[in-house]
């Protein structure tokens, strides 16, 4: 019935039978919206949610989670697994059509330029990614990630977060910049979140992300003051809404270094890199790891 609705209105629709098989799906061809169904054999439609927004080259897609599950607690489950949208069974063919167009007005609205930094994101980076991978040379990729950044927008509140995205934009650029990006085409982008991606060279990638790094703290104590950074934390709620001591955000870079002759898409890539972040975080904020792509 969805798909008929949706073709209806002139989308192409593809079907599969579980969210293991969306997952896989979209690795082999993105899709403008995901539908899910969250109750679904061999991965429910949370998992599969979680599994595409976890991966950096993938978050961007807005996900639509249909449910006969009406309570506030399910549907907050969704939300906190990344759903873009929830829809409710039974439901009006009107209201997902209405919502469908909304999720697909706000993709296309994003794709371009990240409206707090200002830096290309959502298509850009993938058509980034598959410039490199044409010309047949490794490079390198730094997926750039602000640790403890919920807690610190949560303490601070929206506009310091909001300024510190922005900053960080500008600093990844200026950075890039000042040590020679310009002439030898590093790409700056920003995923989404707190989340941006350098392309560049694989003999620069390192010196990049220590100097990403080591101007960060600027970046906070021009927000929050230097006596923040200074002590080296500050105390907010967590997710819990218990009070507690935070470290003070720190950047953590996961560098891919990527082969051509190994491309498979930028989906796999974004597996890669969020996996190494983890690793990462593994050993404390604000690391750099390097691993193969």
């Amino acid at each position: 019935m969805v798909r008929d609705v949706l073709e209806a209105y002139g989308h192409e629709v593809r079907i599969v039978d579980n969210g293991a098989a969306a997952v896989t799906a979209v690795h082999e061809r993105e899709p403008d919206l995901l539908v899910l169904d969250r109750q679904m054999p061999v991965m429910d439609g949370l998992e599969a949610c979680r599994t595409v927004k976890e991966n950096p080259f993938t978050a961007h897609i807005p996900v639509l989670m249909l449910t006969a599950l009406s309570t506030v607690d399910r549907k907050l489950e969704g939300y906190e697994a990344g759903a873009d949208d929830y829809l409710t069974k039974p439901f009006d063919t009107r209201e997902l059509r209405a919502r469908v167009e909304a999720l697909l007005r706000l993709v296309k609205r994003e794709t371009d330029r990240n409206p707090t930094s200002g830096l290309p994101g959502g298509r850009a980076v993938e058509d980034e990614l598959r410039r490199r991978v044409s010309r047949e040379e490794d490079f390198a990729v730094c997926y750039i990630d602000l640790d403890n950044f919920k807690p610190f927008a949560d303490t601070f509140g929206f506009a310091a977060a909001d300024a510190v995205i922005r900053d960080t934009g500008r600093l990844l650029r200026d950075a890039a910049a000042e040590s020679g990006g310009g002439s030898v085409g590093d790409f700056v982008g920003h995923i989404g979140g707190d989340d941006f991606i350098v392309v560049t060279r694989e003999d620069r990638a390192t010196s990049l992300a220590g100097a990403f790094a080591r101007r960060f703290p600027e970046v906070i104590a021009s927000v929050v003051g230097a006596e923040v950074v200074a002590a080296g934390g500050f105390t907010g709620p967590d997710r819990e809404g218990v009070v507690r001591r935070f470290p003070i955000a720190k950047l953590t870079t996961a560098i891919l270094i990527v082969s051509p002759r190994g491309w498979e898409s930028a989906a796999r890539l974004g597996e890669r890199a969020a996996a190494l972040k983890r690793q990462a975080r593994t050993e404390g904020a604000g690391r750099t790891v390097v691993g193969r792509g």
